[in-house]
């Protein structure tokens, strides 16, 4: 599915954008009347879902099924990308990238080695503890990479993976039966409880050596008898509370059989909303500054139509707020108040993401810090841009507003694809303002174009394959309505309306 558009040729934005949205409905070339003697060079929508939906197939362990975090630089195991890619993998049985045994055999694979890898206590050689995973894992042998924390979080995206790929693989072929029986057991055995040291709210991580990290690690609220302080031994200091990625947690610990959190848990995540809510760039939201905190839990929750208590108050579902969202991001680059080179109402989309440098250069005569990763976001409060654009931000929002994402993408891959795509699609990130003295600690400096990030992200991949499909066929989001734990956890955090409402869980209006 490809479509060229001639941007300098293009009689207004509107038939700009109309032009990429017929395009990426059918396989027919849309094409702008072009006096230029070369229009720009075509972006293929289908061909760049599949690249980055290679990065989960060829980079994954042999033996393992683990996902690297990144690519090609040397890594460890992200858990939260292999949820990712448990997700890639029906999604590339469903297009015809791999087929459908393929597919199911590496996710048999990975669910087998992640229930059997050792769980425990011990600072060293598990791979998790309760049912939940260490945010990184050696990829060889699925233990626990240096002094990482066991992470709510990351557990999450995983189980949301598994979950994915019990409910995709629904055939009778022994490979697929197995295939269900291991999703299970490993969602089930995660104990969301444990995970509520300072209940209701769900805690961040957890430490196996309270000593590991001290200033992370203190007892919160008044009550420091011994048996408080035993009680929250190891838990890191924070819970999840208030509007970002973490909704996905939520639900499915209220969605488990087996482990639930308890039933005021939603309450206490949604308590901290009112600071979240207000107008950014002209669009009123429940704000998060970085995109993915938008995307990573409607990556796999279809949220259109249904709402919970506190969306009912304001009359919107989050899919709504995910598209205000990235309207207020293409309108932020469009006004570009600290002058970044690039930025434009095609070239947007802040999110967490690799950057060039911890440093301080001035840039056109003004002090700019320049960041490595780091969540970037345009909030509230909590806007954070030093020029890095992470194409994921945008092509992850494809579903929410297609209408301003295709053309940014088109526009990233007619104006500087030489520079910002690869094998795997688009690299992580590129900044066209990094000063080309600075010392990098990621990617590099291309001559006549500015820093551009040389690895991919799994947990930036990841969006783009299935948030591309839900826009095409809603794939991701039909076979996760019909999971009887995501109805469960939605139901039990509040939400009501559209789909969920109805009989039937694979019909939505």
């Amino acid at each position: 599915m490809t479509f060229s558009i001639d941007f300098a040729t293009a009689a207004s934005r509107r038939q700009f954008c109309i032009a990429a949205l017929a395009a990426a409905s059918g396989p027919a070339l849309a094409s702008l009347p072009a006096d230029a003697d070369t229009a720009a060079p075509a972006f293929a929508f289908d061909k760049l879902q599949r690249q980055t939906f290679n990065y989960f197939w060829e980079t994954a362990h042999p033996v393992t099924g683990l996902v690297p975090d990144r690519f090609p630089s040397p890594s460890f195991c992200s858990i939260a990308a292999v949820g990712f890619g448990l997700t890639a993998y029906g999604i590339g049985a469903e297009r015809g990238y791999v087929g459908r045994a393929q597919a199911a055999a590496r996710t048999r694979k990975t669910l087998r080695f992640l229930l059997n890898a050792p769980q425990g206590e011990a600072e060293a050689g598990m791979a998790g503890h309760r049912g939940f995973f260490y945010r990184f894992l050696h990829l060889e042998s699925g233990r626990r990479y240096g002094q990482i924390e066991l992470s709510s979080v990351d557990t999450a995206l995983l189980m949301a993976g598994v979950l994915f790929s019990g409910s995709y693989f629904d055939g009778d072929h022994p490979t697929e039966q197995e295939i269900r029986r291991l999703s299970a057991a490993l969602y089930e055995r995660v104990d969301w409880q444990w995970m509520q040291p300072r209940a209701p709210a769900i805690a961040h991580g957890w430490l196996p050596d309270v000593r590991k990290a001290p200033a992370d690690l203190l007892v919160a609220g008044s009550d420091h008898s011994a048996s408080a302080k035993a009680r929250h031994a190891g838990f890191l200091s924070l819970d999840w509370v208030g509007y970002n990625e973490a909704m996905l947690v939520y639900i499915l610990a209220l969605g488990s059989p087996t482990h639930p959190a308890r039933g005021d848990a939603y309450a206490a995540w949604t308590q901290g909303y009112a600071a979240h809510w207000g107008a950014v760039e002209g669009q009123a939201q429940l704000s998060f500054g970085p995109l993915f905190g938008h995307q990573y839990s409607q990556v796999w929750l279809d949220l259109r139509g249904i709402q919970d208590a506190f969306m009912r108050s304001k009359g919107l579902d989050y899919f709504e707020n995910s598209r205000r969202a990235a309207y207020a991001h293409q309108a932020y680059a469009e006004r570009n108040p600290l002058g970044w080179k690039g930025y434009g109402n095609t070239m947007w989309g802040l999110a967490a993401c690799n950057g060039p440098a911890d440093v301080v250069r001035n840039v056109k005569g003004v002090p700019r810090r320049f960041r490595t990763y780091a969540a970037r976001g345009v909030g509230l409060a909590d806007t954070v841009d030093d020029g890095t654009i992470a194409p994921t931000a945008v092509a992850a929002s494809l579903p929410f507003a297609p209408e301003i994402v295709l053309p940014t993408l088109a526009s990233m891959a007619a104006r500087h694809g030489p520079y910002i795509m690869g094998s795997y699609g688009f690299f992580d990130a590129f900044n066209q303002s990094v000063p080309a003295d600075v010392t990098l600690k990621h990617g590099s400096i291309k001559p006549g174009f500015g820093w551009v990030d040389t690895d991919y992200l799994g947990i930036d991949q990841g969006p783009i394959v299935a948030m591309f499909e839900n826009h095409r066929s809603g794939l991701v989001w039909e076979r996760m309505r019909a999971n009887p734990a995501v109805r469960l956890g939605l139901s039990r955090a509040g939400f009501e309306g559209g789909w969920l409402s109805e009989g039937d869980a694979d019909e939505v209006s």
